[in-house]
């Protein structure tokens, strides 16, 4: 039987072939492979804050972002507080764990919403209510977008257009605090403390001194009268244990017999410190 096999020569030029097909598709005159999805940056991807509004200076200086987005997919938000008084000194900062598409999925949320958009988005008359801000971070830049009473206003007081400008906005605010990853405590590797001195606290319900194991004190001004320190290391590890144990009347002691009142803002990944405090 005669067979039917290339010989050596057809087979050199078969190769020959399939190698310059490859060749061409891809070089200049071929089909190029798609480009993947562009890198997320390591650290801050997309943040709600509140700014301003009526409350203590203490409050604003320590206000954490509602929630906090990184590239590599932790999710920083405010978990429940409990209802008693005096509150517990260190605030509930949960952190969840989401895979980087949710994180793109987030920002395209976020372009949707309307974050990078600059269209007017209405004065409603209310007094000492908070600003919305809205931060978003692309290799394109930063995006960065304000709105004014966006929980607080009925649509009403502004017009149609804003009202759905607003309320897409609002979707979106939603959006980021309901994700269904499992959270957990954040535990930070810093920890600010807002100080100002002590001035006696509620007659009705004394505190206990506790020393404080921290940086000195009273540290760099931060406005209004306070001042601020940063805790890390093994530092910020003493003062966590400590403050888990305290509460917002704790008077503080330093080991020349001072006092001290002192608020607690755990420093997010992105953010350095002092310098970062609202």
């Amino acid at each position: 039987m005669r067979s039917t096999r290339p010989g050596p020569v057809v087979t050199a030029v078969l190769l020959l072939v399939l190698t310059a097909a490859c060749a061409t598709s891809s070089g200049s005159g071929g089909t190029a492979p798609s480009p993947g999805p562009a890198p997320l940056p390591a650290g801050l991807v997309l943040e709600v804050a509140q700014t301003g509004g009526f409350t203590t200076p203490e409050a604003l200086a320590t206000r954490l972002p509602v929630v906090t987005v990184h590239g590599d997919g932790r999710v920083f938000t405010q978990g429940p507080q409990i209802a008693i008084w005096p509150a517990p000194a260190l605030p509930n900062v949960q952190v969840q764990q989401v895979g980087t598409e949710t994180v793109r999925d987030l920002v395209e949320q976020a372009v949707a919403a309307g974050v990078t958009d600059d269209g007017d988005l209405g004065e409603p008359p209310l007094a000492d209510a908070t600003t919305t801000r809205f931060t978003l971070v692309t290799d394109e830049g930063t995006a960065v977008r304000e709105v004014y009473a966006l929980a607080e206003t009925p649509d009403d007081t502004v017009t149609p257009e804003q009202a759905e400008a607003r309320g897409r906005l609002r979707d979106l605010v939603d959006a980021l605090t309901g994700l269904p990853a499992t959270a957990e405590p954040y535990v930070p590797q810093t920890v600010a403390a807002v100080v100002r001195p002590y001035t006696g606290g509620d007659p009705e319900l004394p505190q206990p001194d506790v020393a404080w194991p921290g940086p000195q004190l009273p540290g760099v001004p931060v406005g209004a009268g306070l001042t601020c320190v940063s805790a890390t290391g093994q530092q910020a590890a003493d003062v966590l244990a400590a403050a888990g144990m305290a509460n917002a009347l704790t008077p503080w002691v330093t080991p020349d017999g001072s006092r001290w009142s002192i608020a607690f803002r755990p420093v997010l990944p992105h953010e350095s410190g002092c310098a970062d405090l609202a």
